[in-house]
């Protein structure tokens, strides 16, 4: 069953199974469709994500068990709600191996476990490699309760193995334990990344993929569970064959794929998907608000970086570095391990589907040719696993830290160097969009919020101004790395007001992902404290300037807001809200958008606005109340949410109105306010209308001509509905 809407939550120890139950009526009073939640399978121990399962066949006991899920399933059925899980095929968490019963038996037994076929591990290349030590000496294992100790982590003793020292015991093991740092360059087993915690499983093999979608099934199939977010399918072997075979075990499901697109990408035809998880959208309606006459400004603010070089240069680094591993798993498959240090950064988008016939983003060469002849063989699905690990990790999380020209575009699924989307790009891609797939504007992986972005979105419309500012405010209190300073002045800017602590955490993540002046595995520590004192001498030196500022540019984010909101929620897809954005929400990066949500505060706002259309101010409630306008109208007229058409304003500010016909419903947004105002305002522009229509926002009648500054009376968006209709 498709739903109307979807409302994310990330569930953990504050927001379990009974928390969820608690706060449903409220989800169903804002007209939400369907709660699409994070991971809720056993998870491993003290994981505040869920997405490192350690047992796909239970209910996590953390957010409350199988009993708790029942109950919750009885609330959201008795309120119409549909409920949307996170689904994660590609990998499990081997943290803590007790707790993963699968690992353990794999640690134990080794190639004669009944799981060693689960898990995607190079039994040819020698005993399982565990990478947890934190030197090359074993000095600091121990032996307790017959498992091998090493300070918290423990491990299986294989029968037969034990007497002598624990190192003694150690070497006769299926697994070594050996320091940490060896993981990127010599592991065996297939991760998540570069995370060696995470193990990859083998979904392509029937007998795993029963093993590990069994209860999730049975919860489609008992109608517990609506539709699935199906987490990184670039991972999989064969994402089109595992796609397929999920489909015909779950025929009824409204199934959405966390494929990251390029900006001219499609989705392969042979996925039987409905669709996306909206970054591609994301990137569409954000880039609306962007004035992209400002893009030679920021080149120059930022030097003039060159981010094909730079992405190419972090591909190739990540290929030689982080991911070494598995580039020589590749190579012992016959090829030169050189020649996949250069083949796999040249992949455009994160990887091809050679075995799906999708090869058009393959890269010439003698690797190519191979994965040409052998569609479905090993060498062609290592390649491509790897090359999406190569662009995930050289650019979104690094290349994404250091091209800091425009930072509002530095989005998962987005293109820096794409400066903002014009009106044209934006009707032409909508509108073959399928009315299926969904659409989002924030998500537990995005770099900023929203309203964030929306905010910055208003600085393209005063480059020479904020260059200015950044060049003053740098004199100073700047940071001595050039392309950190750029990015903290944005951060600073788009998420004010910003604590100390906040902004400390974030610049902390940032600093290190970038790697230029430190990182996560070699830190600088004189850098580290400049970095870590940044927020606090910047609050005291140049707060109150910040203030004075962004107190100007405040109002037209806030415009900018509402304009891309009611354009996501009313364009064609599947609306999904993010936890807590339909209040104004300034989070940034992981953890700091996984903050819990205060919903007791949105259900009283929601309560107070029932009647009254609210003012545009620090509250949020203008934001609640056009959420919630729109999805109670998706949940009550679904018809109306059908087809497109681009509409057009005339006049001499027509420039600055975005809007598109669907059935019977028009839907108006207003494009760049600072240029709006500059240029004397809407004076004499008006949208023409067909008949009588009602603005769903304000309850206000119009017909005919309508004069745009009438229409956006009271707020800078419209939702028109066709009376009588």
């Amino acid at each position: 069953m498709i739903p109307s809407s979807t409302y994310r939550l990330q569930l953990g120890p504050d927001m379990t199974f009974e928390h969820v139950a608690e706060i449903a009526d409220y989800l169903a009073a804002l007209g939400v469709g369907a709660v699409y939640a994070s991971p809720v399978l056993a998870a491993t121990p003290g994981s505040t994500h869920g997405y490192d399962v350690v047992d796909p066949t239970v209910a996590s006991s953390v957010l409350g068990g199988e009993d708790a899920r029942m109950r919750l399933v009885g609330e959201l059925q008795e309120l119409e709600l549909g409920l949307v899980i996170d689904l994660v095929p590609n990998h499990m968490g081997i943290a803590d191996p007790p707790s993963n019963r699968w690992w353990w038996d794999v640690l134990a037994n080794g190639r004669s476990s009944q799981y060693a076929t689960f898990f995607d591990i190079d039994w040819d290349a020698g005993p399982v490699l565990v990478p947890v030590l934190g030197s090359d000496s074993l000095d600091d294992l121990s032996i307790v309760d017959d498992e091998l100790r090493y300070f918290d982590h423990r491990f299986p003793i294989a029968e037969g193995t034990s007497g002598g020292t624990p190192q003694e015991v150690h070497e006769r093991q299926h697994y070594r334990l050996v320091n940490w740092r060896r993981g990127n360059s010599e592991l065996n087993y297939r991760r998540f990344f570069d995370i060696t915690t995470l193990a990859a499983v083998r979904v392509e093999d029937p007998v795993v993929f029963e093993a590990t979608h069994s209860a999730v099934l049975r919860w489609i199939s008992n109608l517990e569970v609506t539709g699935l977010r199906i987490d990184h399918p670039d991972g999989l072997a064969n994402p089109g064959e595992y796609l397929r075979r999920l489909r015909e075990a779950a025929p009824s499901a409204w199934i959405v794929v966390e494929k990251i697109l390029g900006p001219d990408e499609t989705l392969p035809s042979t996925w039987p998907v409905h669709g996306t998880t909206g970054y591609d959208k994301l990137r569409l309606v954000c880039g609306l608000f962007i004035d992209q006459a400002a893009e030679a400004k920021f080149s120059e603010l930022a030097g003039n970086q060159d981010l094909l070089a730079m992405e190419l240069d972090r591909k190739r680094w990540v290929a030689e570095n982080l991911l070494r591993a598995e580039v020589r798993r590749i190579s012992r498959l016959g090829v030169d391990e050189n020649d996949v240090i250069s083949f796999l950064p040249r992949f455009p988008v994160y990887r091809s589907y050679v075995a799906d016939g999708v090869t058009q983003n393959l890269p010439p060469g003698a690797i190519a040719e191979r994965m040409l002849a052998e569609p479905g063989g090993e060498l062609t699905s290592r390649v491509e696993q790897t090359a999406a690990m190569v662009m995930a990790k050289g650019v979104e999380d690094t290349t994404f830290y250091r091209y800091n020209r425009f930072v509002a575009l530095n989005e998962v699924g987005s293109d820096p160097g794409r400066f903002g989307v014009s009106v044209e790009e934006f009707h032409g891609k909508v509108a073959s969009a399928t009315e299926t797939s969904m659409t989002t504007l924030s998500t537990h992986d995005t770099k900023r919020s929203e309203d964030v972005r929306a905010r910055l979105a208003v600085l393209s419309e005063i480059p020479d101004e904020f260059a200015d500012l950044v060049q003053r405010w740098t004199a100073k209190a700047g940071l001595s790395e050039p392309t950190l300073n750029l990015l903290a002045w944005q951060t600073v800017v788009g998420a004010w007001p910003i604590s100390e602590s906040r902004l400390a955490a974030y610049l902390e993540k940032a600093s290190r992902e970038a790697k230029i002046a430190t990182s996560w595995t070699d830190r600088n520590a004189e850098f580290d404290a400049e970095v870590a004192a940044w927020p606090g001498r910047v609050l005291a030196e140049v707060g109150s300037e910040i203030e004075e500022f962004v107190s100007r540019v405040r109002g037209p984010g806030w415009s900018n807001s509402l304009g891309q909101k009611l354009i996501q929620l009313a364009m064609p897809g599947v609306p999904d809200v993010y936890q807590g954005t339909e209040l104004w929400d300034y989070s940034l990066v992981d953890p700091d958008n996984r903050r819990p949500v205060d919903f007791e505060l949105r259900r009283e706002i929601l309560a107070e606005i029932e009647d009254t259309p609210p003012p545009i101010d620090e509250s949020g409630a203008a934001k609640l109340h056009v959420v919630s306008r729109i999805l109670r109208l998706r949940w009550e007229r679904p018809e109306l949410f059908t087809g497109y058409t681009p509409v057009s304003a005339s006049g001499p500010a027509a420039d600055h109105l975005i809007g598109f016909a669907r059935n019977g419903l028009v839907a108006a947004a207003t494009r760049l306010p600072i240029g709006l105002e500059r240029s004397g305002g809407w004076r004499d522009t008006v949208l023409t209308l067909d008949g009588e229509w009602s603005d769903a926002l304000t309850d206000r009648s119009h017909s005919g001509d309508v004069e745009v500054a009438e229409l956006f009376f009271q707020y800078p968006v419209a939702l028109l509905v066709r009376s009588g209709q």
